[in-house]
């Protein structure tokens, strides 16, 4: 199905201050609410952490997963002393790890007004190397 008219571009800035080093933050609402603002009827929908120590994730929204996803992280990128981006004063070498393992944003498609999402989807910010402000970008691109 083709459907014409004119492009348009919708942003949102978000900051989150996680009060933990490590924190998954659902945030699906917000990015449903700000598709909605927008006023795109079919197009796509891009959220991106815009630190390397952060990272957006799509999940199924369970506590057990959750937690096995931090433990598969830590098992991956363990946090410990001697990286060698420690040299350079930061603490955080784990953090820039784990978010090149779940990567730093999604695209997901928006189609009658609304985000597509599966039946079991949630998007989620994931802060790897919290307990300081942090800014993620929503971008709808559509007609």
């Amino acid at each position: 199905m083709i459907k014409e008219g004119k492009a348009k571009v919708y942003t949102k800035y978000l900051t989150f201050k996680t009060e933990k080093r490590r924190d998954l933050i659902r945030i699906t609402d917000i990015v449903k609410q700000t598709v909605k603002e927008s006023g795109i009827n079919e197009g796509l929908c891009l959220i991106s952490s815009m630190h390397l120590t952060s990272s957006i994730i799509v999940q199924d929204d369970e506590e057990g997963l959750h937690e096995d996803i931090w433990q598969w992280l830590e098992k991956l990128a363990p946090f410990k002393p001697d990286y060698k981006h420690h040299l350079t004063g930061e603490d955080n070498g784990d953090a820039h790890l784990k978010n090149l393992l779940v990567h730093l944003q999604v695209t997901l498609p928006v189609t009658d007004g609304k985000l597509d999402l599966g039946p079991w989807q949630e998007i989620f910010y994931a802060e790897f190397d919290g307990q300081r402000p942090k800014r993620a970008i929503i971008k709808i691109l559509g007609i």
